[in-house]
């Protein structure tokens, strides 16, 4: 079994709006998966809890049993650390379906990064979106 990094990042245009998530699984720096998607209808934070539970998917599917996830949403970040409360009801269904994931796993930690250290999610999530 491995420890993966996994980046993610979900995204709206208008909130809601049409919406896609990126992710980007890393073992020892090296790429394994990206997965650029489109889901539809969303908020920017569901498209970023979609983008959370599709990186624990494609990295359980690469046989990890522990993951770092990588976010650029403080706010989901924070909720998931546990730091934030989740007040919002569609978030509160989604922040479950997460832990549920994480539970799964061996071991996990998250961090919350800036945009521009997330650079490859957020190109995956504007290439979903432009349909490239």
């Amino acid at each position: 079994m491995a420890r993966l990094t996994v980046n993610v990042d979900g995204g709206a245009r208008g909130n809601p709006g049409r919406a896609a998530i990126g992710v980007v699984v890393r073992e020892g720096g090296e790429v394994v998966a990206e997965v650029g998607e489109t889901i539809g209808r969303a908020t920017n934070n569901v498209a970023e809890y979609r983008a959370l539970l599709r990186g624990i998917e494609v990295a359980i599917e690469h046989g990890a049993d522990e993951v770092e996830l990588i976010g650029d949403s403080e706010l989901v970040v924070r909720q998931v650390e546990g730091r934030y409360k989740v007040k919002d009801a569609g978030l509160r269904e989604l922040h479950g379906e997460v832990r549920r994931a994480l539970d799964g796993l061996g071991g996990w930690s998250i961090r919350h990064v800036k945009r521009a250290q997330n650079a490859d999610a957020d190109r995956l999530v504007n290439q979903a979106l432009d349909g490239a």
